[in-house]
C-alpha cells in the first residue's frame, strides 16, 4: 500500500477495521451472495464498484469475469490482503485499490455497471452510488437494520437502515429486482435494483 494520507492515520474506522482483519485473521475470499447474483444476471460492458470492500472476495469474483473493479475501504490492511490475494490470481492488474473514508469519497468515473456495498450504511453515499450506475447496471446492496440494534445495541443508530430503506432511496429510472431481509436473524436487508436504459441519467 501507499503511503497513508494524514486524515487516515488515526481514523476510528481505519483503526477498528485494521484490527478486525490483523493479526491471525485469515480471509476466506468468498464472494458475497449478493455480488455472485448480480454479476450471473445482464449487466452492461464497465467496470464495477465496491464499496467497504474489505479483503473482498466480490472484487475477485467481477475481475475474474473480466470487469476492471475500483475496490474502495478505509482499512489498509483490508486493502492488502485482497490485492495480495490478486497477485496470487494474477488479477492485480485488474483492481484498482482505495484507501478512503466513505463519509468524503466520491468517485471519478460517472458511469459503472455494477455497484456493490455489502456491509456498511451511509445516505450521502448511497445517493452518490446510485448517481454512477450506468445505464441498464446494478446497483446490490446490503446493510443493517434497526432491528439488528436489539442484538447489537452498541451500533450507532445511523449505521442502520430506516423502515423502507433504501428502496424509498432509489431515484426515479430504478427498477427494484429483489428486496429483502435475511432470514438467518442477522438484521440485515438486501436491495438488488437495475437503472432503466430510458431514464433521465442514462440519457445525460
Amino acid at each position: 500500500m501507499r503511503q497513508i494520507r494524514p486524515e487516515l492515520v488515526g481514523h476510528p474506522d481505519r483503526l477498528r477495521w485494521n484490527a478486525r482483519y490483523g493479526g491471525e485473521f485469515v480471509p476466506s475470499f468468498a464472494a458475497h451472495p449478493l455480488a455472485a447474483a448480480a454479476l450471473a444476471m445482464r449487466l452492461p460492458e464497465g467496470p464495477v464498484l465496491d464499496l467497504a470492500c474489505g479483503p473482498s472476495g466480490s472484487a475477485l469474483l467481477a475481475a475474474e469475469a473480466g470487469r476492471r473493479v475500483t475496490a474502495v475501504d478505509a482499512s489498509d490492511v483490508a486493502l492488502g490482503l485482497l490485492l495480495g490475494e490478486a497477485s496470487r490470481r494474477q488479477l492485480d492488474e485488474m483492481i484498482t485499490v482505495v484507501h478512503a473514508d466513505l463519509h468524503n469519497w466520491r468517485p471519478s468515473q460517472r458511469a459503472y455497471a455494477l455497484v456493490l456495498c455489502t456491509g456498511y450504511w451511509d445516505r450521502a453515499l448511497f445517493a452518490v452510488a446510485t448517481s454512477v450506475v450506468a445505464a441498464d447496471g446494478l446497483i446490490g446492496w446490503e446493510a443493517f437494520t434497526q432491528a439488528a440494534l436489539r442484538d447489537h445495541p452498541q451500533l450507532p443508530a445511523e449505521w442502520c437502515l430506516s423502515p423502507g430503506e433504501p428502496t424509498s432511496l432509489l431515484p426515479a429510472g430504478f427498477e427494484v429486482l429483489s428486496e429483502q431481509d435475511a432470514v438467518t436473524g442477522s438484521g440485515k436487508r438486501q436491495l438488488l435494483a437495475r437503472r432503466q436504459a430510458g431514464s433521465a441519467r442514462a440519457r445525460s
